[in-house]
């Protein structure tokens, strides 16, 4: 009897040794391709939202299988918007004309995902960075053209500015190396100022969708 005891247990070690012994894998380095549309959100009362549409790519760190730390660059370009502005201090004449331009924005932070599912994947990052746009440097310089009898005297705009994205989405692995991202949706706060309104904050909406290929694996 205790032969066979002994028996049993050395069945039940060799069996659950092998067990603990896997190592855990979760996506080490990864890059992310993705078509990315902004709404941006101008502080002045006379021209329209943007709808700005581009893409760009980025690449995560994981230090293990939930958190990580994300790089992202993405380029847009817009429609175009028509203004009117009725005639003030600065415009004693009024305005028309329209609105256009390109941006570009390259942010990076801390990104936390739930890999429990080998399905469904959520993931949720704070991103900090910058953010560049000539929409409100081509827009003032023309209304400051002649026939609109704008001044030049205004300051200029800004180009460079602070960004803040904030937000989250989904991941669903196709295999171990490519998993199809259908929907990332950010908050993204920037801080442009321009001559016509002075400094202020600018709450645009983001969204992402693309592909993320798993470059290098880790494991412990």
């Amino acid at each position: 009897m205790k032969f066979t005891n002994v028996l049993v247990l050395v069945v039940m070690l060799s069996v659950a040794v092998p067990t603990l012994a896997q190592d855990i894998v979760w996506p080490k380095l990864e890059l992310g391709v993705q078509y990315s549309y902004l709404r941006l959100a101008p502080t002045t009362r006379y021209t329209q939202h943007h709808n700005l549409q581009g893409g760009g790519g980025s690449l995560t760190y994981n230090w293990n299988e939930f958190l990580g730390l994300t790089g992202e660059v993405l380029a847009y370009t817009s429609n175009t918007n028509a203004f009117t502005i009725p005639p003030n201090t600065i415009f004693p004449l009024g305005a028309t004309g329209t609105a256009q331009g390109l941006a570009l924005t390259y942010i990076f932070g801390p990104q936390m995902k739930g890999r429990s599912s080998h399905r469904l994947q959520p993931f949720a990052h704070l991103l900090f960075g910058g953010a560049y746009t000539n929409i409100y440097d081509v827009n003032l310089k023309g209304l400051c053209s002649p026939p609109q009898g704008g001044s030049c005297s205004v300051k200029a705009p800004t180009g460079n500015t602070f960004a803040l994205d904030f937000g989250g989405g989904l991941d669903i692995p196709l295999n171990k190396s490519i998993s199809f991202r259908p929907v990332e949706i950010d908050y993204m706060l920037t801080r442009f100022s321009n001559g016509l309104t002075g400094s202020g904050n600018q709450n645009n909406f983001h969204y992402s969708a693309g592909l993320v290929f798993t470059l290098a694996r880790g494991t412990y």
